[in-house]
């Protein structure tokens, strides 16, 4: 499939006060070529998108549990992902256009053999054009960013100043090779989460799912980690990308250990977790550990069954959500394993 350039470069968003020195004639040229470009790509915004970006998951199935996206989520605007790096698929990402972020993301947990990468944000070119790569991009700091991107997308200016850290759906450190690691690193993988949230409360979340992992799964691992929105009204940073009153978090590991302890049998073959992304909200989901660390205080992680989690985000996003079929039910053989270990 051949790449095509993603039209005009926003020099006034970057803060140039002046364009590049070109005549008027060219930059009218430009302007007509941008202009036809946008028009062009409007009625893929509310639909089908050819390439990595499409109706459904078909090129990515393998990141859920029976190659079976969760149900029941069909409100317009979300945008499924086959998230692609260095032609590969490493995860798969449900992404709300008009919200400039991710419902959640999929993936299978393998723990990382190695740091935290040191790489360059990321973009998907195909939420701007069908046609351009169908691998995610590094953003060209410290060059402009292309006008159509911030359109279609959030861009790290979003962040700068805003009092929230970038989140990360599918963490880092649930993925085995460096170039899985690194293709986390996609802003349509993250979200706007508290510093206390992030660092604090979800990250230990994230290091003890790792952990039951490796201790008792005989098999794959599927989890699916998203947000929830505010219940009243839609909250902003930018005003451009959606703001998140919760994290939430599943896991299936339909093939484990069959000897285990009794305290550890409710949390397979899956288990849950709510966070708060907003110390003020109320109690009713999560409630607030008052002798919890100030860093800490408000931010706190409730661990529940699968069955209350879909509960609760069939209230408050008002779909008949089900994310794992069949409730993700013990198999005796998992014979692909071996291509995960």
């Amino acid at each position: 499939m051949t790449s095509l350039p993603l039209c005009l470069v926003d020099w006034h968003y970057q803060g140039y006060k002046n364009w590049p020195p070109v005549s008027w004639t060219s930059q009218r040229k430009m302007l007509q070529f941008s202009t036809g470009a946008l028009l062009l790509l409007l009625p893929w915004f509310g639909g089908l998108v050819l390439g990595e970006i499409s109706d459904n998951f078909s090129q990515c199935l393998k990141f859920f549990y029976n190659k079976t996206p969760p149900k029941g989520i069909k409100a317009a605007g979300y945008q499924p992902i086959c998230q692609r790096y260095k032609n590969q698929y490493h995860f798969a990402s449900l992404y709300h256009r008009q919200h400039r972020a991710p419902l959640y993301s999929a993936y299978i947990l393998s723990p990382a053999d190695g740091k935290r990468p040191k790489t360059s944000w990321m973009y998907e070119p195909q939420l701007v054009f069908d046609r351009a790569s169908p691998d995610m991009q590094p953003f060209p700091a410290p060059k402009p960013v292309y006008r159509s991107v911030i359109e279609s997308q959030a861009v790290l200016r979003d962040y700068k100043n805003s009092s929230y850290t970038k989140g990360h759906l599918n963490p880092s450190m649930h993925q085995k090779t460096k170039e899985g690691r690194e293709a986390t690193f996609t802003l349509t993988n993250i979200v706007p989460q508290r510093a206390g949230s992030n660092r604090d409360t979800w990250n230990p979340l994230e290091k003890e799912v790792m952990e039951r992992f490796k201790a008792f799964c005989n098999g794959p691992m599927y989890v699916i980690t998203g947000v929830m929105p505010y219940k009243s009204e839609t909250r902003w940073i930018n005003n451009r990308v959606s703001v998140p009153e919760y994290m939430w978090s599943a896991y299936c590991c339909p093939s484990y250990k069959s000897n285990l302890p009794k305290s550890v049998k409710p949390f397979f073959p899956t288990y849950a977790a709510v966070g708060r992304n907003d110390r003020n909200s109320g109690e009713e989901i999560v409630q607030v550990d008052p002798k919890a660390d100030p860093s800490m205080r408000g931010y706190d992680v409730r661990q529940l069954s699968l069955e209350t989690l879909e509960s609760i985000l069939r209230t408050r996003l008002r779909m008949p959500v089900s994310l794992f079929i069949g409730q993700c039910k013990q198999e005796r053989v998992t014979s692909s394993w071996s291509l995960w270990k």
